[in-house]
């Protein structure tokens, strides 16, 4: 204990360290830190037995006081201070991610203070109000307005902000009471991106020269997409021991199997086999070591890809992006009358029922996919 009260002395520029000092010595002593008001309040009896434990031989009164009568002043954080910190204390949520989706995960939660800061400015987080929020929502909502945005990109701000808040309040132990009364805005349905057609894929997307604008990694993440499914970063961040070339364990079957090698993957049914055939096999035979341009990029690449499919005319229609060859595979597998099991499979979606035995063997796999390969 004698360690705490020390360390807690020692304290004179950063209120933080002070706060959890104090914090930390209280309930070495056997109590919960509470502010001086919250101790006030409490019965005779336990406010009592705190003064007698100042009064039963402490080294220094002083420093045991401000820690069980509440002496030391809950520190001001500043939202921006606010997010930094919760870069520390989340450590455990990013610990399987790669640079590339921790980039990812950052970024909206970045968005979302910086949004906050502009509308409200840079408060401490214990003197934001329910009207700050209520600001700040009425800001997101002449944006939905004005600039065509989307209930659901406000509400994955507010949720950010207050996770961030939430989260440092908590393992901080601020005692903090944050405004939580409901701003969401009204949500709508999200916009289908449509498939390609198989015509335009073959005539246009594959016509002589069509991609030779691309660098040959972006190209050939492009073909191998056809014939998969597979996410962007899931190809991207392919390693060799994920591309099984002529495997003769599974009859000279070539495939990929996506594993959580160095990453997190989307969700437990993303890990799983796909076959390669036709132009995405093409592809992958040059590639056999993977893709290191993209490996922690796969964001750049999204861009890459559709910007290059728009300045070219390459868009079926205005609505069609990169996926809409993830659409057209799955199309393409209820074409073939696949079984719902393989297909979610395939797809790395989730099985809306239970998983029983291993599913479905590369080989029959195989069989009903090839009549409708692009090659």
């Amino acid at each position: 204990m004698k360690a705490w009260e020390d360390a807690l002395a020692g304290q004179t520029g950063d209120s933080l360290k002070k706060f959890e000092q104090a914090q930390k010595l209280a309930v070495a002593s056997g109590f919960e830190y509470m502010g001086s008001s919250q101790v006030a309040e409490l019965p005779i009896q336990e406010l009592l037995a705190r003064v007698e434990a100042i009064e039963a031989g402490a080294a220094n009164t002083n420093v045991m006081a401000d820690a069980v009568l509440g002496g030391v002043e809950r520190p001001k954080i500043k939202v921006s201070e606010a997010l930094e910190m919760y870069w520390d204390l989340t450590k455990l949520d990013i610990q399987n991610k790669n640079s590339d989706q921790v980039r990812c995960w950052k970024n909206p939660r970045k968005k979302a203070v910086n949004n906050f800061i502009l509308v409200c400015g840079d408060k401490p987080i214990d003197e934001i109000t329910q009207d700050d929020m209520y600001d700040f929502r009425d800001w997101w909502e002449v944006r939905v307005l004005d600039e065509g945005l989307t209930g659901q990109t406000a509400n994955k701000d507010f949720i950010h902000f207050r996770k961030v808040l939430k989260t440092v309040n908590a393992k901080k132990r601020l005692q903090i009471t944050l405004p939580n009364e409901k701003i969401s805005l009204p949500e709508s349905d999200p916009k289908e991106r449509p498939p390609f057609s198989d015509a335009w894929i073959k005539t246009r997307l594959l016509a002589p020269g069509a991609l030779d604008g691309l660098n040959d990694q972006a190209r050939a993440i492009f073909k191998i997409m056809m014939n998969t499914g597979l996410r962007l970063i899931e190809i991207a961040s392919l390693t060799p021991e994920e591309i099984c070339l002529d495997d003769a364990k599974e009859g000279g079957i070539s495939y990929v199997q996506i594993l959580p090698i160095g990453r997190e993957l989307k969700s437990r049914r993303a890990k799983r086999r796909v076959p390669l055939l036709g132009v995405s096999l093409e592809a992958m035979r040059a590639f056999p070591e993977g893709f290191s341009r993209y490996r922690n990029r796969s964001a750049s690449l999204s861009v890459t890809l559709n910007k290059y499919l728009r300045e070219n005319d390459l868009k079926e229609t205005p609505d069609h992006v990169v996926y809409s060859l993830r659409h057209r595979f799955e199309d393409r597998m209820l074409k073939a009358n696949m079984d719902e099991r393989i297909r979610r499979d395939l797809m790395g979606h989730s099985l809306k029922r239970e998983k029983y035995g291993k599913g479905a063997d590369l080989e029959d796999i195989v069989k009903v996919m090839l009549p409708y390969v692009i090659e």
